[in-house]
């Protein structure tokens, strides 16, 4: 019972991080602190380690496990799930008994995921639901909260279908959180187009689109931009030029619909700002693809 209140206080003082933060936390200022069970601060993660178990904990279960941005390890994707490499070293050292105790004992864990050096995505409750000795890793899955909204439990989908979607979900998320956190620093962390420094409304925008060709997420097919600017550049209502200058579409130029619209269309024919490093620069290329689009839809 003790470690199940671990759990929960860990999980109810992630929610409030998240809500204070945003879904990627910084370790310095959020996680660092630690959150505070019985008196005591328990730490969330292991800095130096991928899989933590807490001192408070009674139990053998790890209390999460994380991955760094510029991890050794490489946490394969399947449809069911996120593979999981052992730690280094023999199969029944602490830190994989405690993995292998999470499987056995089918508890809620965190999964944290750098984003970007110092900032993590605390994705849970995780749970981990195959343990392969053989090949030294395990396969962990996201579950849900559920139940009262005061007092939300730990739940692992026992559907196929909506677990494989909670996964969809939770790796399109990681993908993108890892996009914005290479582009927006790029972009000294502000909007290419307005300037905006306040980082919960800067988003990384895909030049040519993740599904498309050559929409790889690489920073030179990205563009830092607020929430606003981000959403016109999206419905090609603004487009960016291979000089990266900014059009506005005729059809806002011509509407007089009040301030807001004012602050998309002050920004006609000026110039974006644009990273220091040359490799970081929008590729012209990819530019000329996008805002031949934009002409199109934009004369339409």
């Amino acid at each position: 019972m003790r470690d199940e209140d671990v759990r929960a206080s860990c999980f109810a003082r992630l929610a409030i991080l998240c809500a204070q933060f945003g879904e990627d936390v910084p370790y310095r200022g959020g996680l660092d602190a630690g959150f505070p069970f019985r008196g005591a601060r328990v730490p969330y993660l292991s800095p130096q380690k991928g899989i933590f178990r807490a001192a408070v904990q009674r139990g053998p279960a790890a209390l999460s496990i994380q991955t760094s941005a510029n991890s050794p390890y490489s946490d394969v994707e399947t449809p069911d799930g996120f593979l999981y490499d052992y730690r280094a070293g023999a199969i029944d050292q602490p830190d994989n008994r405690a993995l292998r105790g999470a499987y056995e004992l089918q508890v809620p864990i965190v999964y944290f995921v750098g984003t970007r050096p110092g900032w993590y995505r605390p994705n849970f409750p995780f749970y981990v639901v195959a343990d392969d000795p053989a090949q030294r890793r395990v396969l962990v899955a996201p579950g849900a909260m559920r139940g009262a909204l005061d007092e939300p439990e730990p739940v692992l989908a026992e559907d196929p279908l909506e677990r494989r979607y909670a996964v969809r979900e939770v790796r399109v998320r990681i993908h993108q959180a890892r996009f914005r956190g290479r582009v927006v620093p790029a972009y000294r962390g502000q909007c290419a187009i307005c300037r905006l420094k306040e980082q919960r409304l800067l988003d990384a925008a895909h030049i040519v689109g993740d599904v498309e060709e050559r929409g790889e997420p690489v920073v030179s097919n990205g563009l830092a931009l607020c929430s606003i600017h981000h959403r016109a550049f999206d419905h090609d209502l603004v487009g960016i030029a291979p000089d990266h200058k900014v059009h506005v579409s005729e059809r806002l130029l011509r509407d007089d619909d009040g301030p807001m619209l004012d602050l998309i269309k002050g920004f006609h024919e000026q110039r974006i700002e644009v990273p220091r490093r040359a490799a970081w620069k929008p590729d012209p290329q990819r530019l000329e693809v996008r805002f031949e689009r934009f002409r199109e839809r934009s004369a339409a």
